[in-house]
């Protein structure tokens, strides 16, 4: 077990499944953590891994002067902390939020003294401390600086820059992508059991084709970026035309087809701004217009 000096402890508020997660991996790389948690009797695990209880929030913000915050939400860490003196604390929070939340949080803790890292885990609590596990980070260097050490011994760490709400956005980045890509899983799940079909050889097979579907996600995220959607490998027609397929197939097999409704629809707002024969990631203009108009339709 290493031995770290007083400015690489940490003290953790909040033990959900996630805190307690961050609590035994930072723990178990010799790191002196205190913890607390409105519900004290789940730090009674953490006991056998030298993690300290802290009677209050306020005594385990006095232990360290590296405070990591992971409860409900932006405004529960507001609520934990207002009458807490912050003053010369660096404050890590990884509870979940958007963008305008973590700016507003970034400037009600700078005028308490303290300097501020947004985060956002990139990992279910399972993984952390394991090789799968990132967090980003957002907010003035020097507390990256002063975060980072302990950040690293449960998760693989990365800074997106200053902003502090950029962490935030790039969270709920992953988050949209993962969870429409879910939304497409379930639904590929469903048409293998209409086929009598396995579903965990739909799973084999997504993990054998994910670098492809990776670099395809590069690939439209370069598009995107230089706002250059010509000469595609595959169009947004196509796009369009595979939607178009599985809301067919849905029918025949009497499931629920509202996935490929929802994505051939999509997908027929592209094709009806007639960018049918660009790359599928000129939807973003169907996007931005429906921005410019006032919203989604």
């Amino acid at each position: 077990m290493h031995s770290h000096s007083t400015t690489h402890e940490a003290a953790l508020l909040g033990l959900g499944a996630m805190g307690t997660a961050l609590a035994r991996a930072a723990a178990s790389k010799g790191r002196r953590v205190t913890v607390w948690n409105r519900t004290p009797a789940r730090a009674t695990p953490l006991a056998a891994a030298g993690v300290t209880l802290a009677p209050s929030a306020a005594a385990a913000v006095a232990a360290s002067p590296l405070v990591i915050v992971c409860v409900t939400d932006y405004a529960a860490t507001r609520s934990l902390l207002e009458t807490v003196s912050l003053v010369g604390k660096t404050l890590v929070q990884l509870s979940t939020g958007t963008p305008h939340e973590a700016r507003e949080l970034a400037a009600w803790a700078t005028a308490r003294g303290a300097q501020y890292l947004d985060g956002a885990i990139l990992a279910v609590p399972s993984q952390i401390g394991g090789p799968h596990a990132n967090i980003l980070t957002s907010g003035a260097p020097r507390a990256f600086a002063a975060a980072e050490g302990v950040l690293a011994d449960v998760a693989a760490v990365r800074f997106a820059g200053e902003p502090p709400g950029a962490a935030a956005a790039f969270d709920l980045g992953v988050l949209g992508s993962l969870f429409g890509a879910l939304l497409g899983f379930y639904h590929g799940a469903r048409l293998m059991e209409s086929e009598q079909l396995p579903v965990d050889a739909l799973g084999e097979l997504m993990v054998a084709v994910v670098p492809a579907l990776a670099e395809m996600v590069r690939a439209d995220a370069e598009a995107i970026h230089h706002d250059r959607y010509e000469v595609p490998e595959a169009s947004l027609d196509i796009c369009w035309r595979s939607m178009e397929l599985l809301a067919r197939q849905a029918r025949e097999a009497a499931i629920d087809s509202s996935f490929p409704a929802f994505a051939a629809g999509a997908f027929h707002r592209g094709m009806a701004a007639g960018l049918g024969h660009e790359a599928p990631a000129a939807m973003i203009k169907v996007l931005r217009a429906a921005s410019a108009e006032g919203g989604a339709r």
